[in-house]
């Protein structure tokens, strides 16, 4: 037995040592004298401190920091530094090395990294519900150096790729997380490639079944496709070196992820989404041609293959604000299809695959300072002390996610802002001063109100006036976080002296009933007229809302009012919403850990049915809701509240009935709906709720409501609505 594991361990060393050299291959290209030596200083150091420790999978735990730098090294592009620190990310938290140590061996900029990286490895803490916050702390890390986000995306990714040895719970929080926070991160940085890839694998683990159907069918098609795009690049790869230019022509899949969004999106099955793949050129140019190349390069494409005049993109003249270079079209292919091809030099891959790590390896010698103004974004919204942190994850990812619109001062100065941004947010963006006072605006020379939308290329004029102030419904008319925040601050100071105000009024009124004004009979009459805090009620008093009447009705009410405040979200548990609920007697799902039979009620968003992957989730007022671990509200649900959600699964013990949508198109046909009925009801004995019916030009487009026992049942019952004359498509839909 002993001599076993001898050879187990040597066996071990030595795939240790191989991959340590892939490593090293990797890092080739940034190497510089001496930085070999500092690699395998990091990586000596790793293998020491984690030698005892293993992975779930029972692999040694080195193999995950090696997987890391190899990840920051190839596949985003980073240099020694970053390699040291991928290495070593672990060792502070997991081990007794300390970040003084780090700094002793390798200097103060990786123990910052370093301690960066600690800083945020506990960030989603399973019982954690200040997810937000801490995400919050790690982008204050960013502002330091990005370098600790995009290994930390390296090791979201690694640790993605190696999940199928967690339990399943651990599986779909983290794939949440990944969906919610990690995977638009990716892409705001410009790494494309990992975010689609993190997309995938978080699709895997979430929607398993339609990520292995789409997997499943992509491969079928294979063979097929790859023979198409030979056919379709030829003549173009012949022509392009003709001309002298120096290309590489080649098909590249589509991500799964992406496919599904276009299924979702189109409401099509998936035999019909066109461009399962795209067609990539990519130019060997100097840069002061890049330009000219790429349109010579579009027009050899054009003139081979019909454009679609509507779909071209052009990112070479105006890059996107994530630094984005390429020229889009698609064209029409030989077999009658679409087909989009992509247009970019090597530098705009590098920097289309790799993002703002490849600019910010030639930082000195560029002049795109986009990243730099994107931090800048970030910090300005980091030292606004006012915002809540889930609001603040949600204003971030609302402006730093989304794609940018530019628009023009009166002077003609450019001003960058999120798509959907109104006059208002311009206002604000400009100064706060004259956010406060807009009354209006002229885009373009006509006269517009602060809520107009602003559209790409526009020239907006604000008007002001000395009188306005900000109003609570500005809220809803502006996007960006940095008008929302000066609003909030803003109309807090307005109502901080309205509330001093009231205070003097209730004091006084107070004495005239001799009711003593102390903090306990505050609180009473606060929880007496139902208002969240004792500034609700100073306010209400001085808007006149609370008068002296309606105190004297508090005065002659002698129930005994409790002096506690609403309950908070965040101090629900599980077990208070069991020792809540009666127990559901014979139920059908079986909730938490001990999986007990517990109330719950069925999510109106995904409409849940037996079967069904579900999880639960413990609500303020409705006790535990059931969701489908697909449903749009999930990734949020998890993200956000994990330790508000539970395990559920479904007990086969009895025949129920729930409500689900089908949605069935196909050509109109006489009888059609007879049919369709007659299937629902006669041969499967399905009652049916409610039918809508649209007939537009011969086409038939249905949605029904019925009531089915569990996916199985589901499942049957559109097999056979398929086999129906005329129709062509069964989908079934959330409400």
């Amino acid at each position: 037995m002993k001599t076993e594991l001898v050879i187990d361990l040597e066996a071990e060393k030595q795939e240790i040592l191989k991959r340590y050299r892939a490593l090293l291959r990797a890092s080739k290209s940034t190497l510089q004298k001496g930085d070999k030596k500092e690699i395998r200083k990091a990586f000596d150091m790793a293998l020491e401190s984690h030698k005892d420790m293993r992975r779930k999978s029972g692999e040694p735990y080195i193999y995950h920091p090696i997987a890391v730098a190899q990840i920051a090294a190839e596949e985003i592009g980073l240099g020694t530094t970053s390699i040291v620190c991928a290495l070593l990310h672990d060792v502070v938290e997991d081990t007794d090395i300390t970040l003084e140590d780090i700094e002793r061996e390798f200097g103060k900029k990786t123990a910052k990294i370093i301690d960066g990286l600690t800083k945020i490895s506990g960030v989603f803490d399973t019982n954690s519900s200040l997810q937000a916050e801490n995400f919050r702390k790690m982008l204050l890390t960013l502002a330091d150096d990005v370098r600790v986000i995009l290994i930390k995306l390296a090791d979201r990714l690694h640790n993605m790729r190696t999940m199928d040895f967690m339990p399943r719970h651990k599986q779909l929080k983290i794939a949440s997380e990944t969906i919610y926070l990690y995977a638009p991160l990716a892409h705001r940085l410009g790494l494309y490639a990992i975010k689609s890839e993190l997309e995938d694998l978080s699709m895997k683990y979430l929607d398993p079944d339609t990520y292995k159907f789409i997997a499943k069918k992509l491969n079928e098609k294979k063979a097929e496709r790859a023979m198409f795009i030979k056919k379709f690049v030829e003549p173009i790869d012949e022509i392009v070196h003709e001309q002298g230019l120096v290309a590489d022509v080649y098909g590249r899949p589509k991500s799964i992820h992406s496919i599904w969004n276009k299924m979702k999106k189109k409401n099509i099955p998936f035999e019909e989404v066109y461009d399962l793949f795209a067609i990539r050129i990519i130019l060997d140019s100097a840069y002061e041609n890049e330009k000219a190349d790429c349109w010579k390069a579009y027009s050899i494409v054009t003139d081979l293959y019909r454009p679609n005049p509507d779909r071209l993109r052009d990112w070479v003249s105006s890059p996107k604000g994530n630094g984005y270079e390429s020229l889009h079209t698609t064209v029409m292919g030989p077999r009658g299809q679409w087909v989009e091809v992509q247009i970019r030099t090597q530098r705009m891959n590098e920097i289309a695959e790799k993002g703002f790590a490849a600019h910010w390896k030639y930082k000195e010698s560029s002049n795109d300072n986009g990243l730099d103004q994107w931090i800048q974004k970030v910090r300005e919204m980091l030292n606004n002390p006012e915002a809540n942190a889930l609001d603040f994850l949600d204003d971030f990812k609302m402006n730093l996610f989304s794609d940018e619109i530019f628009i023009f001062t009166p002077k003609g100065a450019l001003i960058q802002l999120p798509l959907g941004a109104t006059a208002l947010d311009f206002a604000f963006e400009i100064h706060t001063g004259v956010g406060a006072t807009c009354i209006g605006a002229k885009v373009n020379h006509k006269l517009v109100p602060i809520s107009y939308k602003l559209q790409n290329g526009d020239q907006v004029e604000i008007i002001t006036s000395s009188k306005q102030t900000p109003k609570e419904d500005w809220l809803n008319v502006v996007v960006t976080a940095k008008a929302k925040s000066k609003i909030k601050s803003s109309l807090k100071e307005e109502k901080r002296k309205i509330a001093d105000n009231g205070k003097e009024i209730l004091e006084r009124k107070m004495k005239s009933l001799k009711i003593t004004y102390n903090t306990d009979n505050i609180q009473k009459l606060s929880y007496f007229f139902k208002l969240q805090s004792t500034q609700e009620l100073f306010v209400n008093v001085a808007l006149g809302k609370i008068e002296l009447k309606d105190i004297k009705e508090y005065l002659n009410t002698e129930k005994d009012v409790e002096t506690r405040g609403p309950e908070r979200p965040e101090n629900l548990t599980v077990d208070m919403v069991k020792s809540k609920m009666k127990n559901a007697d014979g139920d059908i799902l079986l909730i938490g850990e001990d999986m007990q039979r517990i109330d719950y009620t069925l999510a109106a968003c995904c409409n849940p049915i037996p079967g069904d992957d579900v999880f639960g989730f413990v609500t303020v007022s409705e006790g535990i809701k059931i969701h489908r671990t697909n449903c749009p509200n999930a990734a949020q649900l998890m993200a956000n509240y994990g330790y508000r959600v539970v395990k559920a699964k479904w007990n086969k013990q009895q025949e129920l009935t729930f409500l689900t949508g089908l949605r069935i198109v196909g050509i109109d046909d006489v009888g059609l709906i007879n049919n369709i009925t007659r299937v629902i009801s006669t041969d499967f004995k399905v009652n049916m709720r409610s039918i809508t019916v649209d007939t537009n030009e011969g086409i038939f487009d249905g949605s029904i409501m019925i009531f089915v026992n569990d996916t199985e049942h589901l499942e049957n019952l559109i097999r056979n609505l398929l086999k129906v004359r005329g129709v062509t498509g069964v989908t079934r839909f959330d409400a």
